[in-house]
């Protein structure tokens, strides 16, 4: 939508068409003409509004639309809102709508008026580097609005850790101060070390998901959780929603899938 926005900026009318309610339709079908990129989006949007039509007139709507991954293996399911943005999407999914975008910046005098964002001489170029990104990833499966992730507990995430692999030994393998004193049930081998070391580098990395902004992380900081015990050295992390700031605090044992019994 954002990308959308972009585009119709201050778009000549003649570049619009003058009776097209698609505005985006027109732009990519008339870039299309003259970039080879775009016109195979084209191609391919027709494609899917094809499958979309054929949908509405089958009984059962969903099944022309799975079968649809075997045409085009990134496109998966069409939603309304996908429907809604399908030629900016399907470019993007593609990976060719940071080369279409920079073709448009390159011949912007064709279809702006001279004040819009694509035409500025600083604006037009950053917007389509910012998109080389995007166009890099796989977009094997896109996230809906009512399909949010959430944050397991670190206990969760250890589990999950101990389903995938074999744990033989039971202590870090870097030199981080343990709870309490652990017998090494092995001299310990290069692949244990790699493997204790990518499965801490997998928690950490779970701490950070699609509705919160990791802004700080910072490992061997100390919590006293009761006047008894001794400080605790762990894993804390501050994350950014939109609402609010989260504080996070993991041991290191936990992080590491080492905590045993330990209370």
């Amino acid at each position: 939508g954002v990308v959308e926005a972009c585009l119709l900026h201050m778009l000549k009318r003649r570049a619009a068409g003058f009776l097209r309610t698609d505005k985006v339709a027109a732009l990519f079908t008339k870039v299309g003409k003259t970039c080879a990129v775009a016109g195979d989006v084209c191609r391919k949007v027709q494609e899917l509004q094809q499958q979309v039509e054929s949908r509405k007139n089958q009984p059962n709507g969903q099944e022309p639309l799975k079968r649809q991954g075997s045409t085009t293996s990134k496109t998966p399911v069409l939603t309304p809102q996908a429907i809604k943005h399908i030629w900016v999407r399907t470019a993007l999914i593609e990976k060719v709508l940071d080369k279409i975008v920079q073709y448009i910046v390159d011949n912007c005098s064709k279809y702006y008026e001279k004040e819009a964002l694509l035409a500025d001489p600083v604006c037009g170029p950053i917007l389509a580097s910012l998109l080389v990104g995007p166009c890099a990833l796989e977009y094997t499966k896109l996230k809906t609005a009512d399909h949010y992730w959430t944050d397991p507990s670190a206990d969760e995430l250890v589990q999950r850790h101990r389903i995938h692999g074999v744990h033989g030994r039971q202590d870090s393998p870097s030199k981080r101060p343990a709870l309490g004193i652990r017998k090494r049930h092995s001299s310990g081998s290069m692949s244990e070390d790699r493997f204790a070391a990518s499965a801490r580098e997998y928690v950490e990395s779970l701490h950070q998901n699609s509705r919160t902004h990791l802004l700080y992380g910072k490992n061997n900081v100390l919590v006293q959780p009761k006047d008894d015990l001794e400080a605790i050295p762990g894993y804390l992390s501050l994350h950014q929603s939109a609402e609010s700031l989260t504080l996070k605090w993991t041991p290191n044992q936990l992080m590491n899938g080492t905590l045993g019994d330990s209370e």
